[in-house]
This record gives C-alpha cells, structure tokens and sequence, in this order.
C-alpha cells in the first residue's frame, strides 16, 4: 500500500481540526465494514469548535457557505483519524452527500458543497479525492449550522 500525506499536506496548508463535540444522538461517527467506511453526517464547525450558523441566501453569503462546507470536510477527516489511528488506510472519496442550509429559492447548492470535495482533492488529488456527490438544500439542519456532509470512502485492505 503506498503510504499517503495526508496529514502532511494538511500541515502544509495551515488547515486545522474543528475541536469535535461529542453528540447527542445515538449513532456512531464512522463504520468501517471491509474496506468501506461509512461517515455520519459532520456539521461545519469553526476551529475552536463553535458551530457555523446561519442561512445560505439571507444570513450567509455563498464564500461563507463554502468554508462552512470546507470545515464540514476538515471534521470529517478528524473523525477518521481517530477512527483509523491516521490516513494510511485511506485510498479514495466514493460519495458525498452535501445538506445546505439555505433559503427556498437559493439553487446554487453544488457551488457551496465544492468547499468541502475540494479540500479531498487538494489532499488526495482529482483521482482519488473525487466521488459520485449530491448537494441539497434543506430548510434547517440541527442547531442551525449551515451545512452537513456524510462520506462514504475506500480503505486500502488491512495488511
């Protein structure tokens, strides 16, 4: 298995983990059967841990909506490396399901989402970091925040 540099790109980059929360609900963060792992939908954070709020199209501009998409991305990366001890296991992005909070007649979801896939490209490159994807609106999301993302990606076999 060729080792990735995930976290050293990260490094490189000055992005940082949101400090996590730990939730309320009954669900776990990640999942891996095989050489899938499944990620539960992460809301964007700031670093410090304080939730992004607020509406796309009234209390949030689009550039807003992208780095609160982008920090979505930045937890789920936290949570797989708790769960997997690193990055090393990480072969590639099979999916991502974007949720943007947003107004009835916002229709630039996709625009928004792009903040969080394009942290996985700039970290795993267009081939690995690029998967199938949806973005939606939603009329609320929990607490407000402004968007979630779920993930589904591919491990490299245990060796």
């Amino acid at each position: 298995m060729e080792k990735n540099n995930i976290q050293e790109k990260l490094d490189q980059m000055g992005l940082k983990f949101p400090a996590m929360h730990h939730s309320k609900g009954i669900y776990k963060k990640c999942l891996t059967m095989d050489n899938i792992l499944f990620v539960s939908g992460h809301v964007s954070m700031h670093t410090d841990g304080t939730f992004i709020k607020g509406k796309i199209g009234r209390s949030l501009s689009e550039e807003e909506g992208k780095d609160a998409a982008r920090q979505c991305a930045l937890a789920i990366l936290s949570s797989i490396n708790e769960h997997l001890g690193g990055f090393d296991r990480l072969k590639r992005v099979v999916k991502i399901l974007g949720m943007v909070n947003c107004t009835d007649d916002y229709e630039k979801q996709a625009l928004i989402v792009n903040g969080c896939s394009q942290v996985f490209v700039d970290l795993m490159g267009e081939e690995n970091g690029i998967g199938v994807r949806s973005a939606v609106g939603m009329g609320s999301l929990p607490g407000n925040v402004a968007v979630e993302v779920e993930a589904l990606f591919e491990l490299h076999p245990l060796q």
